[in-house]
């Protein structure tokens, strides 16, 4: 979708003085990776809307995905954004399980396999050593292949009520959030719920929660905004 990146900082920033907490749960970019004198210019604005939300006083908080699991310290230390795999949200007297989701299901078994092999130490290493552009055109390559993937498989929702009713029994938790298969849901399962907000690819989805009304599903058209 044409200038998605620009309705989805115009929808951040509309969030200012109304959000006490946001949530990214993965997958915000194709690629992310991070190299010790270069950041992806064409995110400038994105960057610096995080860093407005932080100033005014959201607490923003990103769960690695699939395809941005390599973040490192630029988040946090220059945008104060909190990076996490997965974490426990306590808000509004509510504790939420945040997570990107990659993993859950049995097929993507093979997945496992591939991101140990991705996120080996050595591998990173030697990936940094390719020039930038170099790097990230090759990852552009390959990300585009893997998600022609995804939107083929079959979503298998049954593994993620499971394993949000595993997290809620083990964790103590009222909510189970994820990402990852793109579709936009809130299902009651036994002492809470699994929540996925959904994607911005197509269009900007995304839930909103409070204390009254609990988790409300929202989806724009770039024409609306």
């Amino acid at each position: 979708m044409k200038d998605r990146e620009e309705w989805l900082i115009k929808t951040l920033l509309s969030w200012k003085e109304k959000a006490s907490h946001i949530v990214i749960l993965g997958d915000l970019f194709e690629f992310w990776f991070e190299y010790k004198h270069y950041v992806n210019r064409h995110h400038f604005k994105l960057f610096k809307a995080f860093l407005e939300l932080k100033m005014s006083g959201v607490e923003v908080h990103y769960i690695k995905g699939n395809h941005d699991f390599a973040l490192e310290d630029f988040f946090p230390k220059e945008l104060g954004v909190q990076v996490h795999k997965e974490f426990v949200l306590n808000a509004h007297g509510k504790k939420f399980f945040c997570v990107h989701g990659d993993g859950i299901p049995p097929s993507d078994r093979g997945y496992r396999f591939l991101r140990r092999i991705l996120d080996f130490p050595l591998n990173r290493f030697l990936f940094k050593l390719l020039h930038p552009d170099w790097g990230m055109n090759l990852a552009a390559i390959i990300g585009k292949k893997s998600r022609q993937w995804n939107q083929e498989a079959e979503i298998d929702l049954d593994s993620y009520f499971k394993a949000g009713e595993n997290k809620i029994k083990d964790l103590g938790v009222d909510y189970f959030i994820h990402g990852h298969h793109h579709i936009q849901g809130v299902w009651d399962i036994p002492n809470g719920q699994v929540v996925s907000p959904g994607q911005w690819l197509f269009f900007l989805s995304y839930a909103v929660y409070d204390s009254q009304n609990g988790f409300q599903l929202v989806k724009v058209k770039p024409e609306l905004l």
